[in-house]
């Protein structure tokens, strides 16, 4: 029997294999279950997918399902980025399903659960959820037909209350963006033409396969971006799959990290926008984001690696900006789940209120912080999570990593190494792949290259 596993961020498998609709039914069922036990029918219920093989069938499925059970449900008229989703959820005070697999291969897809704050869900719903695996549906009353709904209008009307349009326009901030035929392309171009941004959008339309690329925004995934951003001197921006994540390349093609975006946005909520409150980041994040909050003198809370931790983080205390090394973040005021829409509007007015370009303000970055952070990471697949556990316990008991003493070790989410000058490592199991994740970061390109030959020797 196939084994239905929630991991960070919802329920992801092959489609056609692990992902079909037997499995699907069975999470249906217990999501209706967990609903009905909590509120009853009084709970409307959301339901989008982005442009994935099938998605938009098992939406439908899902949708009859629940709507033949007896919830009032509403679908989605058309691909909708998961943020938006997240967006209606919390406005509507409903609970949401999302049919994608995010950043994974375009085989896979699954199921995101965002409960009625519009965020990740937390492990304790995930556990009742998956403890009703198996189980049927048993209160069924008087069974109702589902709504086609667009959920785009309310989630633009939310973001014009964050975002400076005006300040955009004004500043002639012109912008690249491949659309990597993903959720949020066409809202995402859509926004820029209403507000008169200038814009050169490109892999717009749907394609299952995302153009024979992974749907993540990494450099890697974006050559044709890469290319257009040196050609024309103009930043470049892309979302993943369903939209939640980011991925940019400044003027000369040079593509920024998370970490760096994440660090220039801080500075400029807090200084050009007049907010207030900490910084949350996740445990593999850069270290130069404890630079950054001594700068601008903000407290820091860290989490373990995933958006469910930050986003759990942003209802409970006062954080301005939460964000990850792996291209999310989300800020006050949004919702508690990452947008990859709203980081890329960000990016562009941080550049308009400064009058800088998004390279200058990197620059400006690296002279405040006075140090070099190169950051890498190296996905070791392993056969079972035993194997897994291993390679942690085996670095646990070392006490150096080649001629660096480790001086600190942190447990917050697996093992994460401070060597005593000043570089890390972070080795870690994927809450979404059969892989262990070895995140490493360091000043030089001579240190990366020696502590990943370590790790590939010892691991």
């Amino acid at each position: 029997m196939f084994d239905i596993k929630f991991g960070t961020d919802g329920w992801r498998a092959i489609l056609n294999e692990g992902f079909n609709f037997e499995n699907v039914n069975k999470v249906i069922n217990a999501i209706a279950i967990y609903t009905y036990k909590h509120n009853g029918f009084n709970r409307k219920i959301l339901i989008s997918y982005d442009p994935r093989n099938k998605a938009d069938e098992f939406a439908v499925y899902i949708a009859k399902t629940l709507a033949g059970f007896g919830f009032d449900v509403e679908i989605a008229d058309k691909i909708t980025a998961t943020p938006v989703l997240a967006y209606a959820a919390l406005k509507k005070n409903a609970y949401a399903i999302m049919l994608t697999a995010s950043h994974n291969p375009p085989e896979y897809l699954g199921i995101k659960f965002i409960p009625e704050y519009g965020g990740p869900a937390e492990d304790e719903t995930v556990k009742e959820i998956t403890k009703e695996l198996g189980n049927n549906f048993i209160y069924v009353q008087k069974a109702k037909k589902y709504k086609e709904v667009s959920l785009d209008e309310d989630y633009v009307e939310h973001i014009e209350k964050i975002i400076d349009f005006e300040k955009i326009k004004s500043a002639g901030i012109k912008v690249n963006y491949d659309g990597h035929h993903g959720a949020a392309a066409k809202l995402f171009q859509k926004i820029l033409n209403s507000k008169g941004i200038e814009n050169n959008c490109f892999n717009m339309e749907r394609d299952i396969n995302f153009g024979g690329f992974m749907p993540d925004p990494k450099e890697k995934y974006l050559p044709a971006l890469k290319e257009k951003c040196m050609r024309t001197g103009i930043i470049g921006l892309s979302n993943d799959g369903d939209g939640d994540r980011f991925g940019v390349f400044n003027e000369k093609g040079e593509f920024v990290s998370a970490n760096e975006i994440i660090v220039i946005l801080l500075k400029h909520l807090i200084q050009n926008k007049k907010m207030s409150g900490k910084l949350a980041k996740t445990v593999g994040a850069s270290s130069m984001l404890d630079v950054a909050v001594k700068l601008q003198n903000v407290g820091v809370v860290e989490t373990p690696v995933g958006f469910k931790w930050l986003g759990s983080v942003m209802r409970k205390d006062d954080i301005l900006i939460a964000g990850e090394e792996s291209g999310g973040l989300s800020i006050k005021g949004h919702i508690p789940e990452k947008d990859g829409i709203i980081a890329c509007l960000l990016i562009m007015e941080v550049m308009a209120y400064s009058g800088k370009s998004l390279f200058q303000l990197q620059d400006e970055l690296r002279k405040a912080l006075n140090r070099n952070f190169i950051n890498d990471r190296m996905d070791l697949k392993l056969d079972s999570a035993e194997e897994q556990d291993k390679v942690i316990e085996k670095f646990k008991l070392y006490n150096a990593i080649g001629s660096y003493k480790i001086i600190k070790t942190n447990l917050i989410d697996g093992l994460k190494l401070y060597l005593d000058e000043g570089s890390s490592i972070l080795i870690r199991k994927s809450g979404t792949e059969p892989l262990l994740r070895i995140y490493f970061e360091t000043d030089k390109e001579e240190k990366l290259i020696g502590l990943k030959n370590f790790v590939e020797k010892s691991g």
